[in-house]
């Protein structure tokens, strides 16, 4: 975890934090091998996912803090998408340790939009 951000009573913003600096560093690998497209993409969802977590923390109302999950499980989805053709595609690396973050990260958030609307009611 960086020095510049604590850890947090909040898990999800944590696994979030730390899965966008092993996406960045993944993606800063598939540059070096010249897999820009793929490396872009990755970057972009990889990181948007905490980036929704974060902002869902400050939210307008309780639909907005819904919609902020909602939009951070549909990067995650996306995410995994990307990582799928990098583990499916001979000739890109891939690392199965963010493939298995993703994955814990995904059910914690699903988890939550299903609290967060259960108490709305």
């Amino acid at each position: 975890m960086s020095d510049v951000i604590q850890k947090s009573e909040n898990v999800l913003l944590d696994l979030t934090f730390d899965f966008s600096l092993e996406i960045i560093k993944f993606c800063d690998m598939l540059e070096a091998e010249r897999k820009y497209i793929i490396a872009r993409q990755l970057l972009r969802s990889g990181t948007s996912i905490g980036a929704n977590i974060r902002e869902a923390q400050q939210p307008e109302s309780k639909a907005d803090f819904i919609h902020k999950l909602k939009i951070a499980s549909k990067e995650a989805e996306e995410t995994e998408y990307w990582l799928a053709l990098c583990k499916h595609s001979e000739s890109y690396p891939y690392k199965e340790k963010l493939s298995e973050k993703l994955t814990v990260i995904k059910k914690i958030i699903f988890k939550s939009i299903v609290t967060a609307k259960s108490n709305s009611k």
